[in-house]
């Protein structure tokens, strides 16, 4: 597994247990559980903590992007998988440096996530919601 996509498996699965248990854990204290556990000695500490970090701070403007862009699936009715695969693609997509993350990678990434911890149909809805907000990011450019 390259280690940008395992980077972003390890927030995924860091944002599943906080959202789990309704964002009452300490986020830093599972995310530098969950490197230690999965991570090995792989060289992608500072993106995931920097992925991690833009996320948590960028959380209620991407809440309200995925409201919009899905208005049909409430975001509290998304599974913890596609809800969270959503924040990170969207986080990649709108805040991210493009240099470091082009849009279309990170909608891939987030495809690749959903593909791989979701259920069957969450490839396709991760890639119709984030497919529409790169769509309306490049109108608006």
């Amino acid at each position: 597994m390259a280690s940008r996509h395992l980077a972003r498996s390890i927030v995924l699965q860091s944002l599943f247990e906080w959202d789990f248990y309704e964002k009452k854990p300490d986020f830093k204290k599972i995310l530098e559980r969950n490197i230690k556990k999965f991570g090995g000695s792989f060289n992608e500490v500072n993106f995931v903590n920097s992925l991690a970090k833009g996320l948590i701070k960028h959380l209620p403007k991407i809440d309200k992007v995925i409201k919009e862009s899905a208005p049909e699936r409430p975001i509290d009715q998304l599974s913890i998988i596609d809800r969270n695969v959503l924040r990170i693609g969207l986080y990649e997509l709108l805040y991210a440096d493009k240099k470091e993350v082009p849009p279309k990678v990170a909608i891939n990434e987030a495809i690749e996530l959903a593909k791989s911890f979701g259920g069957e149909s969450s490839g396709k809805f991760i890639n119709g919601v984030l497919g529409t907000v790169y769509k309306e990011v490049q109108k608006n450019t």
